[in-house]
């Protein structure tokens, strides 16, 4: 076979990534849930007849389910030549959302086409849509007392739901029996099955243009240079172990801390090992994480740090994680595992964050706000006559860098999804924001600052409702880095009747009875700081000050810098009090 020329090798990535975009596109703008439509909670790629591995995943697409959609798929095929499910025909979707079989939490659920080429499996789409309900004990799954997955929601095994372009009506009917607002999945079902549909005709488009052999070449090819590509990145990382750690407020259940421990080894063959031995075992609430979860939270991480390898199975061959058998990172049957994708995935991304930054600290930031900030509301409207689910996530601060300060209400780690436009969501739901607004002095204090979170409160307004909640960082703050100060921890207030509730665990309770004119409030954790925040130029304090991010007296206290009546750098002053604590430390 006549070896591909680069500019053809190039052609074809960057074919099998339009095909995985068009794919997120087409999800997003079918979909009737605001979530996927507005905040783009999905994720589309392209993955191996063989053994399941990714080929390509849209840009567009949370980096979380890298890891999770190739483990989702490889169990399929798994299923499919042990006779467990039946085998795939032209045109078929498998559904599952198991968390045990290669998933996350329940709410996302997993859809698979096989894609045809001469009567034989070439490839599989597979995509993940976060469905607003799955059933269980409270509106949109997120049960934060919930002791086993049954609490949480409705667990779908590998089975077809669409045969040979054909949905199976009674498949549908045992999901939406057990789902609330059951009438509105079809919407999103549909969406996430045009996803697929307009992926498989550009994927066979690519593949008629340039023939079977030649893509399959190239795939080939691409997987292999991805992996040399990530070898050279863990180059240039000291040869050593690097330990890093990373803390859950609490499992929801038992409110006591779950501590992530990560040692990490580069060998001199640029390989890295991830351990997890050290790290809390098995919970009892929803703060368990399943290994596939696990594993592409590691994947994502390194990805952070490495932007520009590209994303195929290929980035991840260099990279050896040790099954953390004993811990909360390897959860099983019947663990509740609702916070697993949302919560505990950025913990142990804080993980990786806090042992690379010792070995790359011009590459690694300080810990970013690290929760999606999960906030369900569930009730009827008396106005439209209707029952609704409300699932509204949130950004935060990311943190500080060795060129800058963090970025300023960011997305969560895991991915790009963006909170839903609260216009939009004041139309769908029976709410009022009374406040949106940056929550000033979150970052945490150094060199360079870490980026703020928000503050948002929200108003019921009109009939009964239920509150739940699963967040995290409201005991610890995102952790700073190179000597930079931790991040403003998150907080929420709920305020009923005008008396105060603050939840026992701070950022988890569920079932919390809301009535007309109710409110929540919430603080989301701002990003740590890197570097000392006596080293940061005075000019980007006043900058701040003057930006009423933080006060004079903050500037002060934090940063050692004092600032005038008339808005100036007092230079003496700030010279001799930075000098003063820099000889008592």
């Amino acid at each position: 076979m006549t070896k591909l020329d680069s500019i053809t090798l190039s052609v074809i990535q960057a074919g099998l990534q339009q095909v995985c975009d068009e794919m997120d596109t087409t999800f997003s703008r079918a979909a009737f849930s605001p979530i996927i439509a507005e905040a783009d909670d999905r994720s589309d790629g392209i993955y191996s007849a063989e053994d399941g591995s990714l080929i390509a995943q849209g840009i567009g697409g949370l980096p979380v389910f890298v890891g999770t959609m190739q483990a989702s798929t490889r169990t399929i095929i798994e299923f499919i030549r042990e006779g467990r499910i039946l085998p795939p025909e032209e045109g078929d979707i498998y559904v599952v959302n198991d968390p045990y079989l290669g998933g996350t939490h329940l709410m996302d659920v997993r859809f698979a086409m096989p894609i045809f080429r001469n009567g034989e499996v070439y490839c599989w789409l597979s995509n993940i849509g976060h469905w607003p309900d799955i059933g269980g004990t409270v509106p949109a799954g997120f049960a934060a007392s919930a002791t086993s997955v049954e609490q949480e929601g409705l667990r779908i095994p590998p089975v077809k739901l669409f045969k040979r372009g054909k949905m199976d009506n009674e498949i549908f009917q045992i999901i939406t029996s057990n789902i609330r607002v059951a009438e509105q999945r079809i919407g999103d079902i549909r969406a996430q099955t045009a996803a697929l549909e307009i992926g498989r005709e550009r994927l066979n488009e690519l593949l008629d243009r340039y023939g079977d052999d030649t893509v399959n070449q190239a795939i080939a090819e691409l997987r292999v240079r991805s992996g040399e590509q990530m070898r050279s990145c863990i180059a240039l990382i000291e040869s050593g172990t690097y330990h890093g750690e990373a803390f859950i407020d609490s499992d929801g259940v038992v409110n006591e801390p779950l501590k992530i421990a990560l040692s990490v080894t580069k060998t001199d063959d640029n390989r890295l090992t991830f351990d997890f031995a050290g790290s809390s075992p098995p919970c009892r609430g929803p703060m368990n994480c399943v290994l596939a979860t696990t594993h592409s939270s590691v994947y994502l991480a390194m990805r952070h740090i490495f932007p520009d390898v590209p994303l195929s199975a290929g980035a991840f061959d260099p990279m050896d994680i040790v099954d953390p058998t004993g811990t909360f990172l390897y959860a099983k049957y019947p663990r509740p595992v609702s916070g697993c994708a949302a919560e505990v995935s950025q913990r142990i991304a804080e993980a990786v964050f806090s042992a690379m930054v010792k070995a790359l600290p011009d590459r690694v930031t300080a810990a970013p706000a690290g929760s999606s900030g999960n906030f369900a509301l569930g009730g009827s409207d008396p106005l439209l006559g209707r029952d609704y689910v409300m699932y509204h996530i949130s950004g935060g601060g990311y943190g500080g860098y060795a060129e800058g300060d963090g970025l300023t209400n960011g997305c969560s780690t895991i991915g790009i999804s963006k909170s839903p436009p609260i216009e939009i969501t004041e139309q769908v739901f029976p709410v009022f924001f009374r406040e949106y607004s940056l929550r000033e002095a979150s970052g945490g204090a150094g060199a360079h600052r870490g980026g703020f979170g928000i503050t948002y409160e929200v108003e019921l307004l009109r009939g009964d409702a239920t509150a739940s909640f699963v967040m995290d960082h409201g005991k610890f703050g995102p952790q700073g880095a190179v000597g930079g100060e931790d991040g403003m921890p998150g907080e929420i207030i709920v305020e009923r009747d005008g008396i105060v509730h603050r939840p026992e665990h701070i950022t988890k309770e569920q079932d919390i009875p809301m009535k007309a004119g109710d409110t929540v409030r919430v603080g989301t954790p701002g990003g740590g700081g890197y570097g000392k925040a006596s080293e940061r130029d005075p000019a980007a304090v006043l900058h701040d000050v003057r930006m009423e991010y933080y006060t004079h007296k903050q500037a002060r206290e934090l940063f050692g810098v004092v600032i005038g009546a008339d808005m100036t750098v007092d230079a003496i002053a700030t010279r001799d009090l930075r000098e003063g604590r820099a000889n008592v430390a």
